[in-house]
């Protein structure tokens, strides 16, 4: 990825991830809401003033240790054999939210017995999802195997992968990333394994050609999944719903395919690590499946590669083939770098490590509250992204000003732990003063609820975050929270999992638990209704071919921020 220059402005390109439905980077910006600033490495040295105290620049040779060091951190994948469960045949149904029904053919082990030949083709159903290989014993059955032979192999994490077609391909995002291959295989027979990673539950498989002389049979199918994750959990207690149950399980099998040689954002796609992604699933895996050195193989990562200019951290970073960074940065993902530095000390009681990326935690908040006007209001940088969540529509001006004061304070204790203190001296009264503002600017006191914008925008996640940060009493937010979220239809809602977790972290701070378990089971017990064995990156209960990036093929049914209803059942203690 690019990062272009225009005079002394430096514009971060967005890349891939950014590419919503039908509209373009550029066009995003509109979106964002509020003043804007330049986004400049220059400008935020020039308009620190007293909001920040300039730190040393980390050196190269530091950055490259610690570069180093992740990589020594690098987890062994432990491996496990899966035969499938059977062959099926996809069926049409309107009355199924993913449109089709699997209907079970002969058991998978009967496979051996059929006879393939070209235009022939078969689907097998490996019985839930999995992160790993696949690969099967060919051999040829005939006169003579006189050519070779050249099979399509279709990987799904769903029904609708192995079942509609995949072109014509009408997504913003590279269709290199659609799940299926075209393999030849000059001799029989073969033990054939396929040559990538895939993320899968369905295989199709389709004959495209042999010669007329002979025909294959497929023996020894099998799945072998991949994951870092250490053991399985402890279940929940028995007397726990079924549906909670269930929930948590789904929950930990979507954070277990993501646990690779780093936390994946998805398996099956982008398959890299994500600062965002990063911090929900190190809360799940902690009180689940606990891989510390993981955590700290990927904040180590991060630390060792951020901006060369200024220090800023990418919103996501490259593993493969050798550690690199990205030109995409993303505004409340680098905030919350040092949020996540906390939670692992706190997990871990590993002091030498926060000690040792603090400076990195705190170059963030340094580079980020230079950008506080006057008045103690964050001012979004011109040309930046601010994530919050995919849906086009979201006003983000209170959202973001809630993040940053809930990263501040998140710092504040880390400083407190790691015996920085005073160097928090001048961002704890400014971190006041961005709580004062973002009361009297964002919170109506008419309608009892958080706005945001020139339009007084109503949206689930300037409730959450102002909840988050801590910027309205209690009392106010449980009202607003009601208010806005579970009584106003019009509230702009979130798309995806990432902003829902934060809603329903806002309802437990705020005392509203029975309002949280609510919601857990209408967006993730609704998801598992429809049909998810891992939860999905983006999920509308009205439209299960819904797409950030323009068509629901290229989304990922295995993603990374959706598996925290695990942590809530776990470490917040969440039930009926």
């Amino acid at each position: 990825m690019k990062a272009t220059r225009n005079e002394d402005v430096f514009t971060p390109v967005l890349g891939r991830r950014s590419a919503l439905k039908q509209i373009s980077a550029a066009s995003i910006l509109p979106l964002i809401g509020g003043p804007t600033v330049s986004w400049s490495s220059s400008v935020f040295i020039k308009r620190g003033g007293n909001n920040a105290i300039e730190t040393p620049a980390i050196s190269a040779s530091t950055r490259g240790q610690w570069v180093a060091y992740a990589e020594s951190l690098k987890p062994y994948l432990r491996a496990t054999p899966q035969a499938p469960l059977s062959v099926v045949k996809p069926v049409a149904d309107s009355n199924l939210y993913l449109r089709w029904r699997m209907d079970v053919l002969m058991p998978g082990s009967d496979l051996p017995k059929s006879l393939f030949r070209k235009g022939d083709k078969f689907i097998l159903d490996f019985g839930g999802h999995r992160t790993g290989n696949f690969q099967f014993r060919l051999v040829g059955d005939g006169v003579s195997v006189d050519s070779p032979v050249r099979l399509k192999v279709t990987f799904g994490e769903v029904p609708g992968d192995v079942s509609e077609p995949l072109y014509p391909y009408k997504g913003s995002l590279s269709s290199a990333w659609l799940p299926e291959e075209i393999i030849t295989v000059d001799f029989l027979p073969q033990l054939v394994r396929m040559p990538r990673r895939y993320a899968f539950r369905y295989v199709k498989v389709e004959v495209l050609d042999t010669s007329p002389n002979y025909g294959v049979r497929f023996f020894d199918s099998t799945a072998i999944a991949l994951t870092s994750a250490l053991g399985e959990p402890a279940p929940l207690p028995a007397s726990s719903s079924a549906w909670i149950r269930r929930v948590d399980e789904v929950s930990i099998a979507t954070l277990r395919d993501c646990m690779q040689t780093t936390f994946e954002d998805g398996p099956r796609r982008d398959q890299r690590l994500w600062i965002g992604d990063l911090r929900l699933q190190a809360k799940a895996s902690y009180v689940t499946m606990p891989n510390h050195d993981l955590v700290k193989r990927c904040l180590h990562l991060f630390a060792g590669l951020p901006r060369e200019s200024d220090g800023f951290l990418p919103a996501c970073v490259f593993e493969k083939p050798a550690p690199a960074t990205t030109g995409t940065f993303i505004l409340d993902y680098a905030a919350l770098y040092g949020a996540i530095v906390l939670d692992y000390l706190n997990a871990t009681n590993d002091l030498k490590a926060a000690k040792e990326l603090w400076p990195v935690a705190y170059r963030q908040l340094e580079l980020l509250f230079a950008m506080v006007d006057e008045r103690g209001l964050f001012q979004i940088p011109k040309g930046s992204w601010p994530f919050i969540d995919w849906n086009r529509e979201l006003d983000r001006s209170a959202s973001i000003q809630g993040v940053m004061i809930y990263s501040g304070r998140k710092l504040n204790e880390l400083a407190q732990l790691t015996g920085h203190a005073d160097q928090m001296k001048t961002f704890v009264p400014l971190l006041d003063k961005m709580t004062a503002a973002a009361h009297e600017h964002f919170y109506d006191r008419e309608q009892r609820v958080c706005i945001s914008g020139p339009n007084k925008q109503v949206s689930w996640a300037s409730q959450a975050w102002l909840t988050l940060a801590n910027c309205l009493s209690a009392e106010e937010a449980a009202e607003a929270l009601r208010l806005a979220v579970i009584g106003n239809k019009n509230s702009i809602q979130p798309t995806t999992a990432y902003l829902y977790h934060h809603v329903v972290e806002a309802m437990v701070q705020c005392g509203m638990r029975k309002e949280a378990i609510a919601l857990i089971k209408s967006y993730w017990g609704q998801m598992v209704a429809d049909g998810a064995d891992t939860f999905w990156e983006a999920y509308n209960p009205q439209d299960s071919t819904f797409s950030p990036y323009g068509d629901v093929h290229i989304n990922s049914f295995c993603h990374a921020w959706s598996c925290t209803p695990t942590y809530f059942f776990r470490a917040l203690h969440l039930t009926e």
